[in-house]
């Protein structure tokens, strides 16, 4: 029986972000109904168990345990299926002058680190002295500006420009710093020293009973587990597959238009809130009233990024494959933007005697790469791990998956795209958007927009 103050719902997007609202609402008693336009829920996470033992994941790979994420896996009684990244796992490789070498995980190892110059060491040691400038607050900065004002041109070109790129696929030099990176941003206004204000938030969250960093996590089964679990936890009419929002009228109660694209039939339902979790390519078609509230966002950067799985026998890689993975920074004039070593990360990813790897390819800087077919993307990539990895003979399995419009870009200038999204928002009464296009790409952040889109619906 329904809450007595319960309302109707409408959310358009069943990824993470819209998965994690319907649960959110359907808990407090509300009457969701959620239209997701493909044939299954999940988004960009998206796992597949083979029959001989491969994992792959064709999104995301892996999951920070903030405490939000940490608070949802406690209520869904998931935490059995967790799995923690492996203390192998814990190096993190940058390729310089054709050889990997490992990032330094504490100051005495900064300080004997060959990736640095000594000069370099000396910058990064004086932006522990920074203080804040309060002129600064509002600029819109490139990340690679913001880098190169903090530590200095050599940490840009060696460590944040690959980070860039393993993050966003992105440009440091056309990424908003304040938009893409708002922690980074935030910390630099509030203690001047971005290293000393990590410092603090790190001591915070030991005094919280936290770890200093959250920890790296999967499931057994993969990350598809989490959305799976959230869509499992829905009432049964609440899931609406093939469904394409197309207009929505405004009243004294919305009314959504939708298409099954299964039988090309529009169909009309009414209800009292709107919740928006999609992305940007599909928000910029919906039609509310007679208008495109959402047309501008058509600007916004999602370059191609192609992701090829590839497992190898073991004795077919040189390379320990000791860590997490590694990045190549774009100095270094090769095709792959990094690789992940997946059978390393978390137990199960490879049949024994195997390993998995995870190649990235394509991105803000080379997106015609990401285009090529998987037979000429393998060609390109083969020289690179030979090179960096050792690797001989050819993968025992590969799976490619190509993403056309890969990651938002929260390039200069995005503050007129939050504007939009505000605009259209107060022009629109009981109408919310939320999710990637304006609350961050990572996942949890995509889980914290679900909470805030819930949060938003019920005030």
């Amino acid at each position: 029986m329904a809450h007595p103050i319960s309302k109707s719902i409408a959310i358009l997007g069943g990824g993470i972000t819209g998965l994690t609202a319907a649960y959110r609402l359907t808990q407090r008693g509300h009457r969701v109904r959620l239209f997701e336009q493909s044939s299954r829920v999940g988004g960009a996470i998206g796992t597949e168990r083979t029959n001989d033992g491969w994992l792959i994941e064709g999104g995301p790979n892996s999951l920070q345990q903030t405490p939000g994420v940490h608070a949802l896996i406690t209520e869904l009684n998931l935490e059995p299926e967790l799995v923690s990244a492996a203390p192998a796992a814990k190096n993190r490789y940058l390729v310089r002058a054709g050889r990997l070498v490992a990032l330094p995980g504490s100051p005495p190892a900064f300080l004997k680190s060959p990736l640095f110059s000594l000069g370099a060491k000396a910058r990064v040691l004086r932006e522990l002295l920074r203080r804040p400038n309060s002129t600064s607050a509002h600029r819109d900065l490139s990340f690679a500006a913001f880098i190169r004002d903090h530590f200095g041109p050599e940490l840009l070109a060696n460590a944040a420009q690959p980070f860039v790129s393993g993050i966003y696929a992105g440009d440091p030099e056309k990424l908003s710093a304040r938009h893409a990176f708002p922690t980074l941003w935030q910390l630099a206004q509030k203690h001047g020293s971005v290293l000393r204000g990590q410092i603090a938030t790190a001591k915070a969250r030991r005094g919280r009973g936290e770890p200093a960093t959250p920890r790296l996590v999967s499931f057994r089964a993969g990350l598809q587990t989490l959305t799976d679990t959230l869509a499992h936890r829905l009432p049964a009419d609440t899931l609406v597959l093939n469904a394409r929002a197309e207009l929505l009228r405004a009243g004294s109660r919305w009314q959504l238009v939708w298409r099954n694209l299964a039988t090309s039939t529009p169909q009309t339902e009414t209800f009292d809130i709107v919740l928006s979790a999609l992305p940007a390519a599909s928000l910029e078609t919906l039609t509310v009233d007679s208008t495109r509230p959402f047309a501008s966002l058509s600007n916004i950067e999602h370059p191609p990024v192609s992701a090829l799985f590839l497992g190898y026998r073991r004795e077919h890689v040189a390379h320990a494959l000791d860590g997490f993975g590694l990045l190549v920074p774009s100095t270094e004039k090769r095709p792959i933007l990094g690789v992940i070593f997946n059978s390393t990360l978390f137990p199960g990813r490879a049949p024994a005697e195997h390993v998995a790897i995870n190649v990235m390819v394509g991105g803000a800087l080379q997106p015609n790469l990401a285009r090529l077919p998987t037979a000429e993307l393998m060609a390109a990539i083969a020289p690179d791990l030979r090179d960096l990895l050792g690797v001989t003979g050819e993968p025992v399995f590969q799976r490619h998956t190509f993403w056309p419009r890969a990651i938002p870009q929260y390039n200069l200038g995005y503050e007129a795209h939050l504007t939009t999204i505000a605009d259209a928002e107060r022009a629109h009464a009981g109408l919310f958007v939320g999710g990637q296009v304006c609350d961050g790409i990572s996942l949890p952040s995509c889980v914290a927009a679900g909470e805030k889109l819930a949060a938003r619906a019920t005030s």
